[in-house]
């Protein structure tokens, strides 16, 4: 999905596992129950504007991004931690 996304084409997925977290139903593609569904939002796919789904894949999925909010669950773990005591 992520790669599709990155060359700015739509998708149409099934709910299952990740799609809900990866997909913005009507703005980078389509999120579908049924075979029936899917074939029948294929004629809503021009309505997407890739463009738009490009710019959704830049903001949420490129390296830099993902490693950036990596770095940022660190730093909030590390600000939390409590000093080590020493030993006397």
């Amino acid at each position: 999905m992520i790669e599709a996304m990155a060359c700015g084409t739509p998708i149409i997925a099934f709910r299952k596992g990740s799609v809900p977290e990866v997909i913005d139903d009507g703005v980078t593609g389509f999120i579908v129950d049924s075979e029936e569904e899917a074939a029948a939002v294929t004629r809503d796919l021009r309505g997407l504007d890739r463009a738009r789904v490009r710019r959704v894949f830049e903001e949420r999925f490129t390296s830099r991004r993902m490693a950036e909010d990596y770095l940022n669950v660190y730093r909030r773990v590390i600000a939390r931690r409590q000093p080590l005591r020493q030993a006397v």
